[in-house]
């Protein structure tokens, strides 16, 4: 997030810092105590009416100059209606988070000093269990509360989750997002969603009431940072209707329709020409309108500027201002609309009711914040006290997380688990060892504890001994003579390599995929000096041609362990001392380094034999791969069985007018065609044995795709359709379901961005099993 910072902010920020200060001890920010005999009178005050009708008299209220000041993230207060100032910038990616900017929505200077730090997005997906992620969102929307009923926050809105589609792997911000799949995006946000603004799992149960507000973002097509002279701020992503449709768009829609996220922030690129925060199509017509959408749009810090400072396509700072506002945006990250909203009014650019529109919006957020209804402590959510912020159960999720998330790559012969009797002595070798920031990835709040690769591994061989290797993950230069020595000395030896923020971080995105410096030639060097294969961690988010250890008889294990949190390095000892059993699966493809010369500024998905554009993600990628979407190992050996499937045979007829053919000559119709009735009736449910064949009890997730009969000519090669997580004792087995809508599961795309269903036949997968499904017109 961009800032552009001035004397002026400096000197607000300072006041406010000294504000904050002297009310650490206070009660938390509301409006409308009922003791105060000057505002509980307002009609915005009564609770027993209407949310709209209150913000109705709020915004009544209010002169020009108060709206207008109501309309950037650092919202001041109104002293003469009893309204505290609000902070709408807060961060809570993985865990309640620390800003590093001037803005202090949430503050660790009091009571509270740590959050519960979980891993970072990317390892969390890995677990593909869509109930820990929702766990993880619960937990983060009561310690959000609890840190504001202890006094120490000036907002409850988090803009949080990513959601945005790791398109590419070179992506800085990958990280942040639950990969490369959109029905995993889409779950994740209505999961996470669900978690921190207090609704339950399945949905339905949250009404007015929010715990904590959640935003989903980039709004849309937004993944890159700044690549090869390219960066977000002018970049004009070209993205055809197919893929918005089938990739880009997904997430958002399941985050507004089924998660109801309270709050999306629109992104800082432009779409096909459009800034997306000046894009009413797809802020008003899309979000609003087709998808229900029922709360706050704001800028990505700067955004509004951008449209005229950086893109030009605004003409004046007065039209950027206009364009946002009409287009459906409600509030700015940045000073633009303070400075420019009042001129454009004066200029008739901008009519006063589009400003209404907009407060509207965000005191209806406030008011759902339960901020005007008095003391907090009264209301629910009241009794979250400092003591649940931190807790041993939200720890030990933590720890849950990571050791669900990290991702067994290779073990041919079974290195792993190592002895624990067996093992007498110990060398961790590696800048990622023993550095607890590096476990947490980015946008992170003081953890409650850390504990370091190379701690938990002490904590099970009190013979270690460690040698960075490298003095930074960038290893320019490698002491590899130190760190042989020490390896030759060891009955095992663990190389904790790979990338850190120094390599992938917001505004970074990589140029190879390679390990940087000279980190391949010590990894080579530890193991071909060793006594015995060493196992090779990586910490990183977006993936690393490793292809040299895949296939090096040295190195017997390779373990991907992302940026696995506060816990990760007692999560990781336990896998590779076999106190747990690994289980997490890729969610996104790890490509060769050939694949840097793809431009990352090509949007496509599909692969374009003619040009030799190999496509993007496991569902269009048609290149080499040096690990799968999907691809994890366990200590156990798992089998599947099609149990069942109630139906395949799917009669999706209607009258013959609208079976078209395409170019292809196969016939299909439109979703919207078929209708709700028939496409409801046509769901089928789908049966799959499970059984663990090793000595272990592991928790595996089972992922189900389809293919069509014949990929290609524009259609997946295989596509996610459902996931789902069983726990197995060694031996056991189990049936999961999975039901499936074929409107929803085995459509796709036209080139007009229609969703269509083709007339044939169409294939289940699940591991090496495949099933028919026949569709007939």
């Amino acid at each position: 997030m961009r800032l552009q910072n001035s004397c002026l902010r400096i000197l607000i920020a300072i006041l406010t810092t000294s504000l904050h200060l002297y009310a650490e001890s206070t009660q938390p920010p509301y409006s409308c105590d009922s003791s105060d005999p000057s505002t509980r009178l307002y009609p915005f005050c009564q609770t027993k009416l209407p949310i709209s009708q209150r913000v109705e008299d709020l915004v009544s209220r209010l002169t020009l100059d108060e709206k207008i000041s109501q309309l950037v993230d650092t919202a001041p207060g109104i002293p003469r209606l009893g309204i505290p100032a609000y902070e709408w910038w807060s961060e809570a990616l993985h865990g309640v988070a620390l800003q590093t900017t001037v803005r202090q929505g949430i503050r660790f200077n009091g009571t509270i000093r740590f959050a519960t730090s979980f891993p970072q997005v990317i390892l969390t997906a890995a677990s593909f269990d869509a109930h820990l992620w929702y766990r993880i969102g619960q937990v983060i929307g009561k310690e959000a509360r609890g840190i504001y009923n202890a006094g120490q926050a000036t907002g409850m809105t988090f803009w949080a989750p990513n959601i945005n589609i790791f398109r590419d792997p070179r992506w800085g911000r990958g990280q942040e997002t639950p990969g490369e799949d959109p029905l995993v995006a889409g779950k994740y946000a209505v999961s996470y969603v669900r978690g921190v603004q207090g609704d339950s799992f399945g949905g339905g149960t949250l009404g007015e009431q929010l715990q904590a507000s959640a935003c989903c973002k980039h709004f849309t097509a937004y993944d890159l940072d700044k690549w090869r002279g390219m960066n977000r701020f002018i970049f004009d992503a070209q993205v055809t209707l197919q893929d918005l449709a089938d990739t880009y768009q997904p997430p958002f829609q399941s985050c507004i329709q089924e998660g109801k996220a309270s709050g999306i922030m629109c992104a800082y690129n432009r779409v096909n020409g459009v800034p997306n925060c000046a894009d009413y199509n797809l802020l008003s017509k899309k979000a609003r309108g087709q998808w229900g959408f029922y709360g706050y749009i704001t800028s990505d810090c700067d955004a509004v500027a951008i449209i005229h400072d950086d893109q030009g396509y605004a003409k004046s700072p007065e039209d950027a201002v206009a364009d946002v506002l009409k287009a459906g945006m409600d509030v700015n990250c940045g000073d633009y609309l303070k400075n420019y909203t009042k001129s454009a009014v004066k200029k008739k650019k901008l009519p006063e009711s589009e400003i209404d529109r907009a407060l509207h919006n965000l005191f209806s957020i406030r008011m759902r914040l339960g901020l005007f209804n008095g003391n907090p402590t009264k209301q629910p959510y009241g009794n979250i006290a400092p003591d649940q912020v931190c807790s041993q159960e939200h720890q030990a999720l933590a720890l849950k997380a990571a050791q669900d998330g990290i991702v067994l790559l290779k073990n041919p012969d079974k290195l792993l688990p190592l002895s624990k009797l067996e093992t007498k002595s110990l060398a961790v070798i590696g800048p990622n060892a023993n550095n607890a920031t590096k476990l947490l990835g980015n946008y992170f709040g003081p953890p409650c504890k850390t504990v370091t690769p190379l701690q938990g591994l002490q904590n099970y061989i009190k013979n270690t001994r460690y040698h960075p290797g490298c003095s930074r993950v960038a290893c320019s230069s490698a002491s590899i003579n130190q760190a042989v020595k020490i390896a030759k000395g060891a009955d095992q030896v663990i190389l904790v390599m790979g990338l850190d923020q120094t390599q992938e971080k917001e505004e970074q995105d990589r140029v190879d995929l390679v390990l940087p410096g000279k980190q391949r030639e010590l990894i080579t060097a530890v193991a071909k000096a060793a006594k015995k294969p060493v196992v090779l961690v990586l910490f990183c988010g977006g993936p690393v041609d490793v292809s040299f250890a895949k296939y090096d008889q040295n190195i017997g294990s390779i373990i991907w362990a992302g940026y696995p949190g506060e816990a990760g390095g007692t999560a990781l000892a336990q896998i590779i001392f076999g106190d747990h059993n690994p289980g997490g699966r890729l969610p996104m493809t790890w490509y060769p380094q050939d694949f840097t010369k793809v431009p990352m500024t090509d949007m496509r998905m599909r692969s374009q034999v003619s040009s030799g554009y190999p496509g993007r993600t496991y569902r269009f990628y048609n290149g080499k791969k040096v690990f799968e979407f999907g691809y994890g190992l366990s200590y156990s050996n798992y089998s599947y069985e099609l149990a069942s499937v109630t139906q395949n045979k799917l009669y999706l007829g209607a009258s013959s007018n609208q079976v078209t053919k395409n170019s292809n000559s196969i016939r299909h119709k439109l979703i919207s065609d078929i209708g709700k009735e028939l496409c409801e009736k046509n769901k089928f449910t789908v049966t799959v044995g499970v059984k663990n064949h090793g000595e272990m009890a592991g928790k595996h997730p089972v992922l189900l795709f389809v293919r069509q009969a014949n990929p290609g000519n524009e259609r997946p090669i295989k596509k996610l359709v459902g996931f789902q997580t069983v726990n197995l004792n060694a031996g056991e087995n189990a049936e999961i379901q999975y039901e499936l809508s074929p409107c929803e599961h085995l459509s796709s795309p036209d080139d007009r961005g229609m969703m269509v269903m083709e007339e044939g036949s169409q294939f289940l997968l699940i591991g090496d099993k495949e099933y028919p499904i026949t569709i007939i017109f």
